[in-house]
This record gives C-alpha cells, structure tokens and sequence, in this order.
C-alpha cells in the first residue's frame, strides 16, 4: 500500500495558518499528515525558500496547496522538491515568468483589493500593507458572519509591499507537475476572471465554488475536497 503524501498548506497575505484549521480537520480524519507553513509574507525570494525548507525536510511524497500569494511560494518552491506531487490552489495566484501579484489581480476587473482599502505601514524601512478593517469583510471575507470576518480583521498578518510588486522569475513549477485549482467565484481579492485565465494556463483541473476570498474558511468541505482529489489521483 501506498503512503499517503503529506499535506502541506501554505496560507497568503493578510492571513495565517488558523484559516485552514476546517481544512485541516477533514484532510486529518481521512488520514493524511498535515504541515500548515508559517508565510513570513516577507517577499517572494525569502518566503519561497522557507516554504522549500519545510517541505524539503518532509520524508515521502508531498503535496503542496497555496491560498492566494501562498500560490506564488508554492509555483517557486516545488521547482527545488523532487517529493511534490501536485500543487493545488486556492483561489490562488498561478504566476508565469515576470508576472507579479499587483500585476495579475489588476489585469483583470472586480478586484476590491488597492491603495483605498489597504493601510501603508513603514516597518524596518519598508512598506508593508494590510486592509482597513472596515474593508476587511467585503474585500477579503464577505460571506462569513461580520463577526467571523471582524476577528480575522483583526488577526490579520500584514505583508510585505515588495512580496506582492516582486516579479516571478524562473520556471512556474505547474508547467512540470499537475496542478488544482478551486476558484471562488464571489472573490472581491483576486478577481475569478483572473483565477479562471491563471487556471486554464496552467492546464489545472478547475473547481468552482460560489465563495469569497476566504474561502478556506466559508467552504472548507469544498478545499479539503479539491486537496483529497489532487492526492489520490497522484498517489
């Protein structure tokens, strides 16, 4: 028999790993090891090798999902693991040579994600941003309960301006290895326009799921199901 891959979670910007805990529940009663990666969201060089290093250091096959920008670390960092199966994303960015996140999320309309909805903090130099909490549910989180979506206002993880400008380089790991992708078709962060155009590219098997942004934490059922499918048939 087959040893079950390990499930490695790679969460975005303006979250943390707590937003997979549905998803991880449901990946753990069908038995299946789980690592929820702690993002830096420090840039996409740093963040990328951390993500290479964790998962790197996990014997036996892995599959590796991203939430959002985790999608950027996860095309990056299977390029370096001989152990990745699959890649699997989550209303994600699936970037080509060149391409940024600012980039891919502004080519196409609906997107609510920009400088009206986002703080500008300076940190050790930089600019990092995070999203203004009264724009938080509606941006990031608008089919949750206004409480639920308050709280993760307020436990948001802020990120790095240059991880979300920075331009991938390299060969996009999804053009080697299959490839999921679950679009949430009410997301108001990255457009489904732009999640659909990325997906088809990439030649993933596309889910589609009427959900917000935060979509591992309103539809966990559905991401657990998309990262089951994905492990079984790389088995």
């Amino acid at each position: 028999m087959s040893t079950k891959p390990t499930i490695v979670l790679v969460h975005g910007a303006f979250a943390d790993s707590s937003s997979w805990t549905g998803v991880i529940t449901r990946l753990r009663e069908q038995g299946f090891p789980v690592v929820a990666v702690a993002n830096p969201l420090r840039g996409t060089d740093s963040d990328a090798a951390y993500v290479t290093e964790v998962a790197g250091h996990i014997p036996g096959p892995v599959v590796l999902v991203g939430h959002s920008y985790g999608g950027v670390l996860i095309t990056r960092a299977a390029a370096d693991l001989p152990n990745v199966r699959a890649l699997v994303y989550i209303a994600a960015f699936q970037p080509e040579a060149g391409e940024s996140v600012f980039g891919l999320a502004g080519r196409f309309a609906g997107g609510k994600l920009g400088p009206e909805t986002t703080n500008v903090l300076a940190h050790n130099g930089e600019a990092e941003l995070s999203i203004k909490a009264e724009d938080f549910a509606e941006v990031f989180a608008a089919d949750l309960p206004a409480e639920t979506a308050a709280v993760l206002a307020v436990t948001q993880r802020p990120v790095a301006e240059r991880a979300l400008a920075a331009a991938f380089d390299g060969v996009p790991a999804w053009s080697k290895l299959p490839s999921w992708a679950l679009i949430a078709s009410q997301d108001n962060a990255i457009p489904a326009a732009a999640q659909e155009f990325m997906a088809e590219r990439a030649g993933s098997v596309v889910t589609r799921v009427a959900a917000s942004h935060a979509v591992s934490v309103s539809r966990p059922d559905v991401v657990a199901e998309v990262i089951l499918d994905a492990a079984a048939r790389t088995a």
